[in-house]
């Protein structure tokens, strides 16, 4: 498989959004610079709770603050979120090439959002001081995702030197 592909057509932002909601992500975009930018995206959370175009926003509008408590947990519901989308709702950690290959069939677009929002949220953990959960993350990223297209393999990498461990083939011999 090949994740950088997007001729599937059915990305994140593509998806219906309904007015109202467009118009209060133009105005956190505006009023980011000023500090006024939290609560329009609240407000189309609230009314748009399963849209990813909202979440990514809301993900972005923390991660950019270094809020990243508040990141994660943006990232955590993208990642239910676009695991229903493509017929999975078991937790990432039960996530398997099998479940991987049938939630292709249905959305490659969203399979592939779910595995950058797991890497992201991998990111996060690292960034919190989380380091196993980090390690837990991207290593999951990185069994689904054996060819390294999303790179994940770095980022676990940085995070193995910082446990003592120096590469993968040593932390799975550990």
């Amino acid at each position: 498989m090949d994740l950088h592909s997007f001729e599937d057509g059915d990305l994140y932002f593509e998806a219906p959004l309904a007015p109202e909601v467009m118009t209060l992500l133009n105005q956190a975009a505006e009023a980011y610079g000023n500090g006024g930018a939290e609560s329009f995206l609240m407000k189309a959370r609230f009314m748009a709770p399963d849209n990813l175009m909202v979440l990514v926003a809301l993900y972005r509008f923390y991660y950019y603050q270094h809020r990243y408590i508040e990141a994660l947990g943006i990232a955590e519901d993208a990642l239910d979120v676009s695991g229903r989308m493509f017929g999975f709702d078991l937790g990432w950690r039960r996530m398997t090439l099998q479940h991987l290959s049938y939630g292709m069939v249905e959305s490659f677009g969203m399979v592939r959002f779910y595995l950058l929002a797991l890497k992201g949220s991998g990111y996060l953990c690292l960034r919190l001081g989380e380091l196993e959960e980090g390690i837990d993350r991207l290593e999951k990223v990185v069994e689904l995702d054996s060819p390294d297209r999303l790179g994940a393999r770095s980022l676990l990498e940085v995070a193995y030197n910082q446990k003592g461990i120096y590469s993968l083939d040593q932390r799975m011999s550990a």
